[in-house]
This record gives C-alpha cells, structure tokens and sequence, in this order.
C-alpha cells in the first residue's frame, strides 16, 4: 500500500522510507518506533491487520492485467524519448515484505497509455521494466498518462520478487474526477502526487507476500533535546516549527512525536528551515 495514509499521519513504514532515503540503516531508524495503525476517514472498516508487518497494511492488492500488457519490455528506468509530449512525471519508491524489510531484486515491469490515451502496442513506447536496488527502492522516469474510455487515469505495474509469484496491479492519481466512475479504481492503490515546476512527482511503496524474519525489537533511543524546542510527546501539525540541535525545522506532516523522530533522523516528518 501506500506510504502514508490520506490525512497525513504516516506509517511504520513511512519513517523506515525516510532512513532509506537519508541512507540509515533500517533498524536504527525503528529503535524506539510502535506500530502505527492506519487513520480511518468516515465509515471506512478497519482493515485487517497483517501480523508481521503489524501496523494495518495487507500485502499490495492485484488488480487486473487488462488487454495491453506486452512482454520482453526493454530494460529502463526512463520511458521518455526525445520529443515526447506529455506532463513529466516522476514515480519512487520501495518494495517491501510482510516484516517492513526492503526486497532488492525486485522485477517491476511498467506500461501506460501516452498522454492521448492510446497504447503502442507494435512496440514499446510507455513500456519498460527495471529492478528495486539494494535498498528495496526503484525510480520510473515518464508522463501521465491520458484518459480513454471507461477508465480514470492510471499506471500498470507487475512486480516479482526473486523466486516469488508474480502481482498484477495498478496505480492511481489523487482527486481524479473519473475514479468515482471507475469500476476498478482502488483507493488503496492512490499514489502521493506533488506538482514540481510544470512536472509531478509520485511516490508510492509495494508490499509483496514475501515472509521475512521480524526485524529487530523496540531499543531505547535518546530523548534529549540538546539545545532545542522539540519534544517527544508533542502532537504538532504541519508548518509549526522547532528547533533541535542549532538549526530550525518545519512539520511536513501531522503526528505525535516519538523519541528516535528526533527531526535530523525523519526527513518524511520533518525539513530544515
């Protein structure tokens, strides 16, 4: 699923994404972090919690392949070429396991409709396939796609661990009008979109049905302050500010803090400023 709920208050697995980003290694960045259950909107049933992953996130949902996959895709991270027309659109993330681990080696193999709607299929425009890392994480380089009939705006995807069956879905865009038509949209399946300067950034994280050995348990990590204003047990809101350590920082997303957020360890949570 996701890495982030629709209101903001972030997973388990948002702050192992931000240390991943940062380059910490994972079990440092979870010292000291409980188990975040999914933010619930209105009339939403509570999901079924997946035990070894333990904070409200089943396994990526499948979705159908649909009549335009083709295979032996070309080996890349970016699907532009010269002259492409289209909004650019960049798409990151990771892949995980049912225990919040990373996967490298991961097969993701991508296809769209360009941005009039329509599919190559004599070739491999808008079609491509790559690996996760050694970190778990991939980077897509393309455009959003265009709209056709019958369907909101989306990206294909199929993703297969090493050794491991494969998963058949897709990815969705945010405030879309035609996902409230869309007999297949899934809201489980909605990227975190940005604009960037006349281009978007996405971001979305996988969670594969892969068994992984639960990772290492809750350790005690520093609660001081040292010269600054941030404090563990502080519920703040986006845009308030602290200080920690010297330089200031902005909240980026709402939550309570927990001591190892401290802000120079939790980029998701928190930006210099």
């Amino acid at each position: 699923m996701d890495h982030e709920t629709s209101t903001g208050h972030i997973t388990r697995k948002a702050v192992l994404r931000a240390a991943l980003a940062a380059g910490m290694a994972a079990p440092a960045v979870l010292m000291g972090v409980p188990a975040l259950a999914r933010t619930l909107t209105a009339g939403e049933a509570a999901p079924a919690l997946t035990p070894a992953c333990d904070d409200g996130d089943d396994p990526t949902p499948p979705q159908t392949e649909g009549p335009y996959f083709k295979p032996n895709s070309p080996r890349r991270t970016s699907l532009l070429e010269a002259g492409t027309p289209g909004v650019r659109l960049t798409v990151t993330g990771y892949v995980f396991g049912l225990a919040c681990k990373p996967i490298p080696g991961v097969l993701l193999d991508f296809w769209q409709a360009d941005t009039n709607g329509a599919y190559d299929n004599s070739g491999f425009r808008f079609r491509g396939h790559q690996f996760t890392d050694t970190r778990g994480a991939f980077a897509l380089t393309t455009i959003v796609p265009g709209l056709y009939p019958g369907r909101t705006r989306h990206l294909h995807v199929k993703l297969q661990a090493p050794g491991r069956p494969v998963l058949t879905t897709q990815l969705y865009f945010p405030n879309e009008p035609r996902n409230n038509t869309d007999t297949i949209f899934d809201p489980r399946l909605l990227m975190t979109v940005r604009d960037a300067g006349g281009a978007r950034e996405a971001a979305f994280d996988f969670v594969l049905n892969v068994p992984q050995d639960p990772g290492p348990g809750p350790t005690p990590s520093p609660t001081g302050t040292p010269g600054g204003t941030w404090a563990a047990g502080t519920a703040y809101r986006a845009g308030d500010t602290v200080t920690y350590g010297g330089p200031g920082y902005v909240c980026l997303q709402a939550h309570t803090a927990q001591a190892g957020w401290e802000p120079p360890n939790v980029p998701a949570l928190w930006r210099v400023g």
